[in-house]
């Protein structure tokens, strides 16, 4: 899949239609967009995120959450979309479109989709999506719903951040601290490595195989189930009031926090203590720092729940040693089922094949050849099946999700959490020591002028900080709900497969059982295959991609990827089988294994997708930055689109060695203070009308 075309139409600073031609004759891969800071960079590469994901854009990334944030919320943010010059000439539309070609969609022949996401500030309540295929509405994106059709048949938005991203940001990869974001790119690996849709179809099987158990449960039964059920939506439907409600708090919470700095700014001009962009810069430090405090606290929370199972360490250890082997042991019986049925198959056609009428098959005969056979379909077919004493018995009989929330539970005390609960615990008071020192530090930069005007502005920043602490309880005392109703969710579910489990088919779905059965069996062994594979490959992957990237040869010596359950954590070793702390490196070596594991997931993954990359060069020294260039750039996607600056993230030199890859080259141009426009240039020109322009400054 690849991009033909972008328009943007009064989308902030890009005023009137304009567009973006990004089809290619040849097999060249690169396209460059580039301008001067504030031209409207990153204004391009956001507009596509919104015109795919819309409100939830803030769910792709940190960087359109701040965005939103600092705006005062996604209304605001919206409302603030609209070019200022069409605003002021009374033109309260705009929209962005982006046309695909080569996509491939099931039964569905086309040869371009168009997605197009228009708002009216002065009309609209919200935005209007339109999905075209082919020029005319499709009817498949207009049954599912246009925002589901984008994630199911474009991009799911889970792995976007894989695909649209800054550079600079891109070391966030290098730096999981919390459970949170551990689950969050746990499930982003899942999808982008394929794992999830065979996941998705086997739970689908479970809950088929359920209905029909429960079709045969008694008058009690159904009464049990039923209500179990109800409990079920009901939590369900209490978790999204609950998350509901989070969002309008916050959209609230944003307002008045962009209204109570806005204050601030005028008391702290009015004390002429420190400068504006010095206050920026200590913003930038204390939304770093509470950010930091939030998941810290989130993950003490989480580590004060797992504290029990580390002090029974020994015994939950010989509890997960069963489960996994009567995992083992029902993978045997399958398996088992499997060679007799095989056996009994091919003996049957044998019976049938026609004989010579000298030919006599004995009873001893037939059981020689069937003991024979039974052997050697096990040898051939199913040698990897374990092997348990006979008389092993199941005492637990934990379904998969069970099964799998287990062993990534002993994962984490098993492989970090003695020292992640140090570092939480020393990490988070440090944290809360900055962050109060940082905000004496602005507090005392106000004004001490008490003329009335500044009274007024100090009780009212004063107001609006209480209102938003209380905000911030009130979302906390939500999230803790959500936590509650999840669990008590978890269990009815829990308690629903327990009783599905031990329910008698009836006689007419017996046949229907068995096949679900044995396909949920058969993919279990698929899924545990396909993980070992993907595991070994994405291993590879990533290695050889740092042995390339990095000038320091052999530091990384070994690349382990962990699949536990849903748990998928990548390990790094030096030469000495020691683990290399991720959180240990520098951040220009932090930016190259995000670079190595990212490079390795596109190259996994079955999705075809163009490559998104702004600030790309950050962070990088000059081997490095030629390394980028020479190998991953070129080969990361059939489509890549790079928003350097020139002569600073990306020079002459640097340039040149691209050149054989670029296939067309952009100037955004800035005609107004409001208003900014792509200029095609061939990419032989490109430096030389650049530097023309802007007379070599950045």
């Amino acid at each position: 899949m690849t991009i033909k075309e972008i328009e943007l139409y009064n989308f902030r600073i890009y005023k009137g239609e304009n567009k973006i031609d990004l089809s290619s004759t040849n097999k060249h891969n690169i396209f460059i967009v580039s301008g001067r800071n504030g031209f409207g960079k990153t204004t391009f590469l956001m507009s596509m995120v919104w015109c795919l994901y819309g409100r939830n854009m803030q769910e792709v990334d940190d960087l359109y959450k701040k965005e939103i944030g600092d705006q005062g919320g996604y209304s605001k943010y919206i409302a603030n979309s609209l070019n200022r010059l069409a605003k002021a000439e009374e033109n309260y539309k705009f929209h962005v479109s982006i046309k695909f070609v080569n996509v491939n969609i099931p039964e569905v022949p086309c040869k371009e989709i168009t997605v197009k996401r228009s708002y009216n500030t002065l009309t609209s309540t919200s935005e209007e999506v339109e999905v075209l295929i082919d020029g005319y509405p499709s009817e498949l994106a207009m049954e599912v719903g246009q925002e589901i059709f984008i994630r199911e048949f474009i991009m799911p938005i889970e792995i976007a951040k894989f695909f649209f991203f800054d550079a600079e940001k891109i070391v966030n990869l290098a730096e999981v601290n919390t459970t949170e974001q551990r689950t969050k790119l746990s499930q982003a690996y899942s999808e982008v490595l394929g794992i999830k849709k065979y996941e998705d179809i086997k739970g689908n099987l479970e809950s088929l195989q359920m209905k029909l158990r429960q079709e045969s449960a008694s008058s009690e039964e159904k009464n049990q189930l039923a209500q179990l059920q109800a409990d079920v939506i009901k939590y369900e439907n209490q978790i999204k009031d609950n998350e509901e409600k989070i969002s309008e708090y916050r959209e609230q919470r944003n307002e008045k926090n962009k209204e109570s700095r806005d204050i601030q700014n005028k008391l702290i001009k009015e004390g002429s203590l420190i400068t504006v962009e010095e206050l920026q810069k200590i913003r930038a430090t204390e939304d770093e720092l509470t950010k930091r405090q939030t998941g810290l606290q989130n993950e003490l929370r989480d580590s004060y729940d797992i504290i029990p199972f580390a002090i029974v360490g020994e015994k939950f250890l010989e509890v997960t040693r069963q489960i996994e082997n009567e995992n083992n042991f029902k993978s045997a019986q399958f398996k088992e089922e499997n060679v007799k049925g095989v056996t009994s198959k091919i003996l049957t056609d044998l019976d049938d094949i026609p004989k010579p009428k000298d030919l006599l098959i004995t009873h001893e005969i037939r059981k020689f050849y069937s003991d024979n056979f039974e052997q050697l379909i096990r040898k051939h077919f199913f040698s990897d099946t374990p092997s348990l004493p006979e008389d092993f018995k199941e005492l637990h009989e934990f379904s998969e999700t069970q099964k799998n929330e287990l062993f990534t539970l002993l994962s984490n005390i098993k492989f970090s959490f003695r020292e992640s609960f140090k570092r939480i615990n020393g990490e988070y008071n440090l944290t809360k020591n900055e962050l109060t020192a940082i905000r004496r530090r602005i507090k005392d930069a106000e004004t001490n002028q008490e003329n009335p005007i500044i009274a007024e502005l100090r009780m009212r920043k004063e107001e609006l900080d209480k209102d938003i602490i209380s905000i911030e309880a009130t979302v906390d005392s939500l999230q803790r709900e959500i936590g509650e109703f999840t669990n008590e969710k978890t269990q009815r579910g829990k308690r629903i497969e327990e009783l599905s489990r031990k329910l008698n088919v009836s006689k007419k779905n017996k046949e229907k059982d068995a096949v679900i059965t044995r396909n949920i069996n058969n993919l279990k062994d698929f899924i545990g295959k396909f993980k070992a594979k993907k595991k070994e490959s994405l291993e590879e992957q990533i290695l050889k991609g740092l042995e390339t990237l990095m000038h320091k040869k052999g530091f990384i010596k070994k690349v382990e990827v962990e699949i536990i359950g849903n748990d998928i954590d990548i390990v790094l070793k030096n030469n000495r089988n020691e683990e290399i702390k991720k959180e240990s490196l520098s951040k220009g070596e932090q930016q190259m294994y995000a670079t190595a594991l990212l490079r390795g997931l596109v190259e996994e993954s079955d999705i075809q997708f163009p490559v998104f990359i702004d600030s790309p060069m950050q962070k990088f020294d000059e081997q490095h930055a030629e390394n980028i260039i020479k190998y991953f750039y070129p080969n990361v996607s059939d489509q890549v689109v790079i928003f350097p600056l020139i002569n600073k993230e990306l020079n002459e030199r640097e340039y040149n060695i691209l050149s054989k890859h670029i296939a067309r080259t952009f100037i955004i141009n800035n005609v107004h203070e409001d208003s900014s426009e792509f200029l095609s240039v061939e990419p032989v020109d490109f430096l030389k009308t650049y530097n023309r322009m802007y007379n070599n400054a950045n």
